[in-house]
């Protein structure tokens, strides 16, 4: 038997950390804009001047420079497909990353125009969209290549290595819950997924902070300062990039397989002759064979009948929806503009950081919870939570608050505690999210798909959150514009039909093998009971691995007799 070589993975984990990049991007994107929507320079320069000489931005145009990055991020998810095969993984995440620093510089060199700026936006969202789903092989190398090296060491390892490789993965779209679904150990899985969610949070605090410490500058570099870091991180990524490799498995599907070898074994720092190159390229080539298996995989089949495939996509598309509309993204995108109307002696800056860091706090006993409590009860006990903060929150807004542009030295003690208790149960809100309905979903997205139709169907589900985030930026500032707090009645009512449909509809996968799912739904087991269903299948299903693998062991020695 070959001897193995030891790897050390240098080279991954720095690669890892360049390509991480790609979901810091994302977060600190949808975070920037919402401070910059009220400082004075952004206004006067973007706004509209009213009767009495002062400018202000309208419901109408927030919404336009809002939401035109969400809109971005959906047509760039979908152009990547046409670009990924012809240039390579690592050519088209070269060209997306460019595309998306063209757009930070067009909106940082913007003098006056909204159209300018919205474009900017546009583009810039064009980049992040099409990275979302392209960095799918070279993340799953480079975390391959760091959890072999650390699980051949020992057992306890493997929670280690997992948990480092999943931090460094990029946040946004399809692509990591992909692969985490597919290589997790099941006992972890869950907890890597909400990993998963904690980088687009650890951006958006970022940007918040930063616009806290620009806003008080006198001039335009209030706003452009943090708009341009953006630049920046761009360019860390595109350097970053330049070192690259190509996707093992973009090289084995286009018949490359000595290049394929030699990437795996430059990422693993082991010889070409190491059993660990041929191991990992036989397990790329079963998963390549397996989705081609039976023609080419069409959208349509996401909704077949067989295997209960069009409950299981309906459901991780509903799950994305609800969750776009749980209230969240309405305080991370106009919370500054929200807030100021409260009436509170805290600046809307400190209040969007508090935030920020009650959003990143929050995932934190998720990593816990979504083992112990599972995916069904996280989103039932989430779903109760944030309903109760946005019905106060509501209701004390609408009936305690002063009409909007009331100075606040003329503010009664009842409109400023109700400017607190709202503030207050909106801390409460996001804090719930990032508990519960932040990282469930995409854990119950990344678990729920056989093989051959998972990349699509998990697609669906990040193109249902693309296109919802897209709706609600676009329209919540001009709803609450109309009726102000009663907004977060919306969202009540969006968490009562949550509850509503995870009960009725979403089975509890915590524990079980991506196999195991399968024949639970196979069984048509009521969500309501899944919780205690045992699996049948799991022990034959190790045994006719197992004997899979002594059949390949005795071939290859009587090979090398």
């Amino acid at each position: 038997m070959s001897k193995r070589a030891v790897p050390t993975n240098s080279r991954a984990i720095i690669l890892a950390t360049f390509v991480a990049f790609g979901g810091f991007l994302f977060g600190y994107d949808i975070g920037v804009i919402s401070g910059c929507l009220i400082m004075d320079d952004f206004v006067e320069r973007f706004g509209e001047q009213a009767a009495d000489g002062s400018f202000f931005l309208s419901s109408h145009r927030q919404s336009i420079i809002t939401s035109l990055l969400s809109a971005g991020t959906f047509v760039g998810a979908l152009g990547q497909a046409f670009t990924s095969d012809r240039f390579g993984r690592r050519g088209t995440i070269l060209i997306w990353a460019a595309i998306f620093t063209i757009g930070t510089a067009i909106q940082t060199g913007t003098d006056r125009s909204i159209v300018q700026i919205s474009i900017g936006r546009f583009i810039a969202g064009l980049g992040v969209g099409a990275m979302s789903e392209l960095r799918t092989c070279l993340q799953v190398f480079v975390c391959r290549s760091l959890m072999d090296m650390w699980i051949r060491e020992n057992a306890v390892a493997l929670w280690r290595s997992s948990l480092f490789c999943c931090l460094l993965l990029d946040m946004c779209g399809a692509i990591v819950p992909l692969y985490n679904g597919e290589t997790a150990p099941k006992a972890l899985r869950g907890t890597l997924l909400v990993l998963y969610q904690l980088q687009i949070i650890v951006g958006i605090f970022i940007s918040y902070i930063i616009d806290l410490g620009t806003h008080s500058i006198n001039n335009s570099a209030s706003w452009r300062i943090p708009v341009g870091l953006q630049m920046l991180w761009g360019l860390i990524l595109l350097s970053g990039l330049f070192f690259l490799p190509e996707s093992p498995r973009h090289l084995l599907g286009t018949g490359k397989r000595d290049e394929a070898r030699a990437v795996i074994a430059e990422l693993n720092s082991v010889p070409l002759d190491d059993p660990l190159v041929d191991e990992t390229v036989d397990e790329l080539q079963y998963a390549i064979n397996a989705e081609n298996e039976g023609g080419q995989v069409g959208w349509a089949e996401c909704f077949s009948t067989r295997n209960m495939l069009w409950k299981r996509t309906a459901n991780g598309m509903m799950l994305q929806f609800i969750q776009q509309l749980n209230g969240q993204n309405f305080y991370y995108y106009y919370g500054d503009t929200f807030f100021k109307s409260a009436g509170t002696e805290l600046s809307p800056y400190v209040i969007q950081t508090i935030l920020g860091a009650v959003s990143v706090a929050g995932t934190v006993p998720a990593l816990y919870l979504i083992e112990t409590w599972g995916r069904r009860r996280s989103l039932l006990t989430g779903s109760i939570m944030e309903a109760v903060c946005a019905i106060i929150a509501g209701l004390v807004g609408h009936f305690t608050l002063a009409p909007k542009g009331t100075p606040s030295d003329q503010l009664t003690p009842s409109q400023k505690s109700g400017g607190d208790t709202l503030i207050a149960f909106a801390v409460l809100h996001v804090f719930s999210f990032s508990v519960f309905w932040g990282p469930v979903p995409w854990v119950y997205l990344g678990e729920s798909f056989p093989l051959r139709v998972r990349p699509k169907a998990i697609a669906l589900g990040s193109a249902t959150n693309w296109l919802w985030n897209f709706l609600l930026s676009f329209f919540a500032p001009r709803i609450a514009d109309d009726i102000g707090p009663l907004i977060l009645m919306i969202f009540f009512g969006m968490l009562v039909f949550g509850f509503v449909y995870v009960y009725l509809a979403i089975p509890e996968t915590k524990g079980l093998s991506l196999e195991e799912v399968d024949e639970m739904y196979v069984a048509g087991i009521k969500p309501w009971h899944s919780s205690t269903w045992k699996p049948h299948r799991g022990e034959e299903a190790h045994e006719k691995v197992a004997r899979a693998h002594e059949h390949k062991e005795d071939h290859v020695e009587k090979g090398s007799v």
